[in-house]
């Protein structure tokens, strides 16, 4: 057991991606100093996304925009050696930046994440990655799209605004002022969901009530997600409603598409950005995690994505997360071991408070385990 890779995600509310894989790394070299130990911070598109990409290349670029509630933040993007902007929508208008009882899609924003764009593209940019994961908005881009150019107007002729409840009222739009500089760049959207724009599956439906929508709320989004489209779709004679992710972030998927963007799987971006892939053929073990643990692991997440790529070369690799729920026969088919940081009863507030040490000693004890094997 001389390589080992260290590749976990995040463990929401308590540990970033980093922080778990430093924590993890520590942890192994106490039991077996001798080890070869890399990290690789994961991520799928989410919280953390950012950090993931930029461990080893590039730096923090610090910037004022819109935040999801309309009001203006401090937060940061990333920017690689090679002019990569690396963009995660949780930092700029995430769910987590709205307290719970200010939930509501008709006052949220997508604004700041095209004045971000903007931003990477005044400082040379040719390329982004964007992490759509984690958003507080169903504006279906509405506002990262008028940042960048397009305007909009309600059925009077009045230009609208770029909140939620301005999507309910667009009439008409033009894309004839948008950012000329857009279609000569890459872009790239880390994305670990499937779902179309509109319908059953869509936005608003499936993310629309942990955003705050009411059901009401639902049936009027849905609609006005639809009716956007088509004006949209309309001016470009081309479809993207239907696209496979068109529904993330609130509908900033099928956005992206309109601006020449690639929808593709988080974890397979970020692993293929951080060349994950190359470190595990040559490890012996490889060890992943996040903060909780269920059959929708092996389903776009970064710990299952993780486990597919020691599969192809026969690296066992080993689960440790918060905790574990659901069928546990079906991820330990594609783990070597699966264990949860919790060895005692302890309350959720307990558990984040405290799981950076329980994380370092489930870390040690199963390293333990392992070496005795070798």
């Amino acid at each position: 057991m001389k390589n080992i890779v260290i590749a976990p995600d995040s463990f929401k509310d308590s540990l970033t991606a980093l922080q778990a894989a430093e924590i993890m790394q520590r942890a192994v070299l106490d039991i077996a100093p001798d080890c070869d130990v890399i990290v690789k911070p994961m991520a799928d598109g989410g919280e953390g996304s950012l950090d993931a990409l930029l461990a080893s290349d590039g730096k923090r670029i610090p910037i004022s925009c819109t935040g999801p509630l309309g009001k203006k933040i401090n937060t940061y993007y990333g920017i690689t050696n090679d002019k990569t902007a690396i963009i995660e929508f949780a930092n700029i208008a995430g769910i987590v930046q709205v307290p719970k009882e200010q939930r509501d899609p008709d006052f949220t924003t997508s604004i700041g994440v095209g004045e971000v764009m903007l931003d990477a593209l005044e400082k040379g940019c040719t390329s982004f990655i964007l992490g759509v994961g984690g958003s507080a908005t169903n504006d279906g881009g509405l506002g990262m799209l008028q940042a960048l150019g397009m305007k909009a107007w309600d059925e009077n002729g009045d230009e609208v605004g770029g909140f939620g409840r301005d999507l309910l009222a667009v009439h008409k739009v033009s894309l004839a002022e948008m950012d000329e500089r857009l279609r000569s760049v890459e872009i790239k959207v880390a994305c670990d969901v499937d779902n179309p724009l509109c319908g059953v599956r869509g936005a608003s439906v499936i993310y629309g009530p942990q955003k705050g929508a009411s059901s009401e709320q639902v049936r009027k989004y849905d609609e006005a997600l639809d009716n956007f489209a088509t004006l949209i779709e309309t001016v470009m004679q081309h479809s993207y409603r239907n696209v496979a992710g068109a529904g993330a972030a609130g509908g900033i998927g099928f956005a992206l598409l309109t601006i020449g963007a690639h929808l593709v799987s988080g974890a397979k971006l970020i692993a293929d950005t951080a060349n994950i892939e190359k470190s595990i053929k040559h490890a012996n073990l490889v060890v992943t995690g996040e903060g909780q643990s269920d059959e929708q692991t092996l389903y776009g997440k970064a710990p299952g994505y993780i486990a597919m790529l020691a599969q192809n070369y026969g690296v066992p690799v080993v689960l440790i997360s918060g905790s574990l729920a659901g069928d546990l026969n079906v991820l330990r088919a594609q783990f070597a071991g699966c264990f949860s940081i919790i060895n005692q009863p302890l309350s959720l507030e307990s558990c984040i408070k405290n799981s950076e040490e329980l994380l370092f000693e489930q870390t040690k004890s199963v390293i333990h385990f392992m070496k005795s094997f070798n």
